[in-house]
């Protein structure tokens, strides 16, 4: 039938994928098409292996598109230095904030990194801000995204420990929704303040009912993993 690729056919194959470099290179650069500039440089990443266009068509799109996909992945390159640009946390921090505010579909990502280096301070002229981390994790959590739901329970336990105005009922309430969303963690750490009454009044009910629900994820592997600059 007219129109289809054996992919079998190793020609075939090369000329299909070159065609489709060539068309989704036209959307982005004639059509002036966010989305297409975004399949373009997932396409010259992930098909090309072509680290350096990627990075090039991501500024582009990020910077004159303020595509929120583009914006992150390119975050993630100055996380590393992947595709030859600058290896600079603070520029991964712009990134990750513009597209966390674009609130698009790979915003919630963006937003839980923003608030990661917000959090150990590493993009922030002053150190660590609490503030800051504290917002962006919670926009992410309400947005689904389990670990900013871990990340603000571990803030609140982390400030009652210190004495700077932790607040367990806080950090109970963020354990509970990440355990909800799937975290291994956040439902190991509800279960432990319910057993010690962190927050709450002890439930041994509840606490064992958490601790079994903690076991039945590690061992579905249903625990979101993403690492920092993926």
């Amino acid at each position: 039938m007219a129109g289809l690729v054996n992919f079998e056919d190793e020609n075939e194959v090369k000329e299909f994928l070159d065609n489709l470099g060539v068309e989704y290179s036209f959307q982005c650069y004639k059509e002036k098409n966010a989305e297409g500039c975004q399949r373009l440089a997932d396409y010259l990443e992930g098909i090309k292996k072509n680290y350096e266009a990627t990075a090039q068509v991501l500024k582009h799109n990020c910077e004159t598109n303020g595509n929120a996909a583009s914006c992150y992945k390119l975050g993630t390159y100055h996380v590393t230095g992947k595709g030859g640009v600058t290896k600079c946390l603070k520029t991964a921090y712009s990134c990750f904030m513009r597209s966390c505010n674009a609130d698009e579909k790979k915003s919630i990502d963006a937003c839980h990194f923003v608030g990661t280096l917000a959090h150990d301070g590493r993009a922030m002229e002053g150190g660590p801000d609490t503030a800051v981390a504290l917002q962006y994790y919670r926009k992410a959590c309400d947005g689904g995204f389990a670990p900013s739901c871990f990340n603000l329970s571990t803030l609140f336990i982390e400030g009652n420990a210190k004495g700077l105005g932790g607040d367990m009922p806080q950090a109970l309430k963020y354990a509970n929704r990440a355990c909800e969303l799937g975290h291994v963690w956040g439902c190991a750490n509800a279960s432990r303040m319910y057993r010690l009454g962190d927050g709450t009044e002890k439930d041994e009910k509840k606490a064992e009912e958490l601790a079994n629900r903690a076991k039945q994820l590690h061992g579905m592997g249903k625990e979101k993993q993403l690492k920092f600059g993926e």
